[in-house]
């Protein structure tokens, strides 16, 4: 939006030039979001608190954590409006994949504020229910994988980028489609795995986000892209600004929720979160990049899924509670201790995550 106002004061003013870089509005949108979560937070919180929209806590879970009961969650909403507000001011809003990356983000938020909204407003325990939100998780990552297979313009869009191998590139047909949905859903549910302490799945959705910035930008341009052995996706380096106020909008939000936490994001935050890092990557082709930077989100998902496997198999568990985070609690670790180690192991995920641009 301010971009084109920008274009326009440029034919009067030089210096409004300026904003034509992407590095400049990246930056504008990490200040934007960081400022617009801290500045709505208190009244978020506050208007949560007063619908008495409370973490119910289970009862089989670390007794440290019953304290935490009533604690106001939904806290996503305020990582969304900060989103979007950025994302609209700062981005080009002529580009395809800022809109789809945005409408993705939005729609996976819809299905967990609606499944918040069923457990902490109307009391249903459960909430939505597994099928049904599958099916609507399902719609949109199918209609988010289609559109980018029907619109691809260049084979690199719909094939499968090995990283450290600059001349590897697999061809997926249509099973693109799948291969996306698999994506986009599966870390949509990673993260939402790992939202269960205070700042556990915020901070490692920063700095993925942050890495995923500069894969965007290095791959919407063609030099760099080409210097560098990846994918040159038209159109990809917008999405930088769209990361960036994620960055921000996450760091705004973890003011709120770093131990101890004054609000939860809940499944309306950590279901957007999921499916934004998932389609970026996608977008930029670095799907099994998003595996090693997110390594935290996969082995919180693999424990579920060994530990319900272990059960129903053997009647045995692996771990004390899954997902593995509460296995370290339960083990006697203080829980600042498990989140900050978490964030030190995605921290060295993510570089080598990034040392694949440059090892290939």
């Amino acid at each position: 939006m301010l971009l084109w106002l920008s274009e326009y004061l440029a034919k009067y003013f030089h210096v409004f030039h300026v904003f034509q870089y992407l590095t400049l509005r990246t930056i504008l949108a990490i200040i934007t979001a960081l400022a617009v979560a801290l500045l709505i937070g208190p009244a978020v919180i506050r208007t949560l608190s007063l619908r008495k929209m409370g973490q119910v806590i289970r009862d089989d879970g670390p007794k440290s954590h019953l304290s935490k009961a009533g604690t106001p969650t939904m806290g996503g909403a305020l990582i969304l409006i900060a989103i979007s507000i950025s994302t609209l001011l700062w981005s080009d809003l002529s580009n395809q994949y800022v809109w789809l990356v945005l409408i993705t983000t939005l729609g996976f938020g819809a299905i967990g504020w609606w499944d918040d909204y069923l457990k902490l407003f109307l009391k249903h325990s459960r909430g939505l229910s597994a099928r049904r939100k599958y099916l609507f998780q399902t719609i949109l990552g199918l209609g988010a994988a289609s559109y980018l297979y029907f619109t691809a313009t260049l084979p690199v869009e719909t094939q499968l980028v090995v990283p450290f191998f600059k001349h590897i590139l697999l061809p997926l047909g249509p099973f693109f489609i799948i291969w996306v949905y698999f994506v986009i859903v599966g870390t949509s549910n990673a993260v939402n795995l790992t939202d269960g302490l205070d700042g556990l799945a915020i901070m490692p959705a920063v700095m993925v986000a942050m890495a995923l910035g500069i894969f965007c930008y290095v791959t919407g341009n063609v030099h760099y892209a080409l210097y560098l052995g990846i994918p040159y996706v038209p159109g990809a380096g917008e999405i930088v600004v769209f990361c960036g106020s994620l960055v921000g909008a996450g760091l705004g939000f973890l003011w709120f929720n770093t131990y101890p936490a004054q609000v939860f994001m809940g499944d309306v935050g950590a279901l957007s979160l999921g499916a934004a890092l998932g389609i970026i990557a996608v977008i930029v082709r670095q799907e099994l990049v998003l595996l090693i930077m997110g390594g935290v989100f996969v082995l919180e998902t693999v424990s579920v899924i060994l530990q319900v496997g272990s059960f129903k198999l053997t009647g045995k568990r692996i771990f004390r509670m899954a997902p593995i985070h509460h296995h370290f609690e339960l083990k006697g670790w203080p829980e600042p201790r498990v989140i900050v180690r978490f964030w030190i192991i995605t921290f060295v995920l993510v570089l080598c995550g990034l040392a694949t641009l440059k090892l290939r």
